[in-house]
């Protein structure tokens, strides 16, 4: 399938918010961290702008063309506190929760349960999120996407990894060579989020 993949840049911003707001709309995880369709259907896109913003200054937006899908990625250097880790005397979770939701606790809660997973010991690429547009989702835009960065990765002989949000893509990210890693989290009387890993693949691996 060919799909043309472009990296995302700034005036891309609203683009790339509205599209993870509505990709996200039914998630497990987004629906534990904001309880309620109403409720997230008015709150959800401060934290998709957020973490949008994050990536625009610090990592990479691919994005389809056509504005159907787009993946948000993170360059995590090895021993780096990463996917949140604060710098002494700074505590970046709670000032994204002050940002997006100050009443709502989960959205400080995510982040540092995530990053007290997220494994530091080799630099790899960090898959934050993915989103397609509700009306195109099983058109492979997503595996398009995600299959373009880690040839990317094999080329640079760098590992890959991510949380699934439900064992649906946790499925799906298997096939394109991603292994679990560690037990699940299970969030505070919530769902399972997968830690997934995935070593580069060399010119010899099965594609």
């Amino acid at each position: 399938m060919g799909v043309a993949i472009r990296t995302a840049g700034e005036d891309d911003r609203d683009l790339v918010v509205r599209l993870l707001d509505e990709a996200f709309q039914d998630d497990p995880v987004s629906g534990w961290v904001f309880p309620g369709a109403e409720y997230r259907h008015a709150t959800h896109h401060r934290l998709m702008a957020a973490f949008t913003d994050a990536t625009l200054a610090d990592g990479r937006v691919d994005l389809v063309e056509d504005g159907s899908a787009c993946a948000l990625w993170l360059s995590v250097p090895a021993e780096d506190p990463g996917h949140g880790g604060a710098a002494e005397g700074e505590d970046e979770f709670a000032e994204l929760r002050r940002a997006v939701d100050a009443d709502n606790e989960r959205v400080e809660l995510i982040g540092r349960l995530t990053a007290g997973i997220h494994p530091q010991s080799r630099a790899h690429e960090y898959l934050w999120m993915i989103g397609v547009a509700p009306g195109r989702q099983g058109e492979g835009l997503g595996t398009a996407l995600i299959g373009s960065a880690l040839d990317r990765c094999d080329r640079e002989g760098r590992a890959a990894y991510l949380e699934a949000s439900s064992e649906r893509s946790a499925v799906l990210y298997r096939r394109l060579g991603f292994e679990h890693l560690g037990e699940p989290l299970r969030l505070p009387d919530g769902p399972l989020m997968y830690p997934m890993w995935r070593e580069p693949r060399t010119g010899n691996s099965p594609s």
